[in-house]
């Protein structure tokens, strides 16, 4: 059995497409999304210029409110005051993002749409808000005006921003969560090419290889335990780059999210190896099959789209508890965000016996099979 793993091991790295794309992609994926938004939670936002133009009974305390959001500490604004034909022209020009006329009804003015302007916005709604907080405050209970004023404080300053579990973490490390996942699929490529392997209709190697004494279940058994070393070895370096090498925010501890590549190799692997048992289609026609089972798991896991995963939660959520990428990348979220050792197990149990169905119904598949002559 040793000597048929080390040759099966051999056989597979150097086989330059099996053992390359599996490892190479997702890393080379894995640096694009860090150099596209890895570090935006680090990005130094610039100062938004706005121009402001006073008209008549303009209102004063929206022009305090400015005053003292341009002196803050994170200055946010630079207020310029000027006439209504100055600020078109810097408009124009975009010099400044936007114009605030201050009349009775403060209102805003932008040429287009982005960041700069969705702040201008926020800040004039956070003050319109207030406003009309402290009129209906007044209309209905002008005595506790100064109390209502202190609580609107004490709630402003114990606002404090934290992820789920108490554990503060970068919105965008979803993505490389789905990527993981991505990673661990990513192994039916390994898993199909092991299955052809065992075809005798399909290579001249495998068709002396049903002619060995050799029992087939030892066969079957040192090519999947060989493909999912190789495999795991895949996502464990995936990993290792990701956390040591790009430095990204995984909180949890390195074994669990080793136990989490472990099924999720296993599920990669046997995935392959029971696609590339299905009947007599040719190696390119199971290719496209795993490929597109891969592709559509992780796009459902949110690898394209930060939002998809909630979406399909929200719709159909059976779909989320079936999708092995889904799985992995929960499990990664339980013990790096939201600390939820129940769902935690329970996503790992899942993969489990996802695992083992495969690898049975593999084994009886290549098993099964019958051939004329050889």
């Amino acid at each position: 059995m040793l000597h048929l793993l080390k040759y099966n091991l051999k056989v597979k790295l150097k086989n330059f497409g099996m053992t390359f794309w599996p490892l190479a992609f997702p890393l080379i994926l894995g640096t694009l999304f860090y150099f596209a938004f890895g570090n935006i939670s680090d990005a130094d936002f610039q100062t938004v210029p706005v121009a402001v133009v006073e008209e008549a009974h303009a209102d004063q305390v929206f022009l305090a409110f400015l005053d003292q959001i341009e002196g803050g500490e994170d200055k946010l604004l630079s207020v310029e005051k000027m006439t209504d034909e100055q600020a078109q022209d810097k408009l124009e020009a975009k010099k400044v993002s936007g114009i605030y006329y201050v009349g009775t009804e403060p209102s805003l003015t932008v040429a287009s749409s982005g960041i700069e302007e969705s702040i201008l916005q926020s800040v004039l709604s956070s003050y319109e808000n207030t406003r009309s907080t402290v009129r209906n405050m007044l209309k209905i209970h002008p005595e506790g005006i100064f109390d209502g004023l202190r609580a609107m404080l004490r709630q402003q300053n114990s606002v404090q921003e934290l992820s789920l579990g108490g554990r503060t973490i970068d919105g965008n490390v979803q993505f490389f969560y789905a990527l993981i996942a991505m990673g661990c699929l990513y192994g039916c490529f390994i898993g199909v090419g092991t299955a052809i392997r065992l075809q005798a209709n399909l290579t001249a190697l495998a068709a002396r290889r049903c002619v060995t004494p050799t029992h087939k279940l030892k066969l079957v058994l040192s090519e999947l335990i060989s493909s999912f070393l190789l495999g795991y070895v895949d996502v464990v370096i995936l990993l290792l780059y990701l956390r040591y090498v790009l430095k990204l925010d995984f909180q949890g501890q390195m074994g669990r999210m080793l136990v989490i590549c472990f099924w999720g190799s296993l599920i990669g692997v046997s995935m392959g190896i029971f696609v590339g048992s299905l009947g007599k289609m040719k190696e390119g026609a199971k290719i496209g099959i795993i490929l597109g089972i891969s592709m559509v798991c992780s796009f459902l896991a949110g690898l394209m789209n930060n939002t998809m995963k909630d979406i399909v939660e929200k719709h159909a959520p059976f779909i989320n508890r079936i999708n092995p990428a889904a799985l992995i990348s929960d499990a990664f979220y339980c013990i790096n965000v939201y600390d939820d050792p129940a769902r935690y197990h329970r996503s790992l149990i899942t993969l489990a016996v996802m695992g083992v169905v495969l690898v049975t119904a593999s084994f009886l598949l290549i098993r099964m099979e019958r051939y004329d002559s050889i």
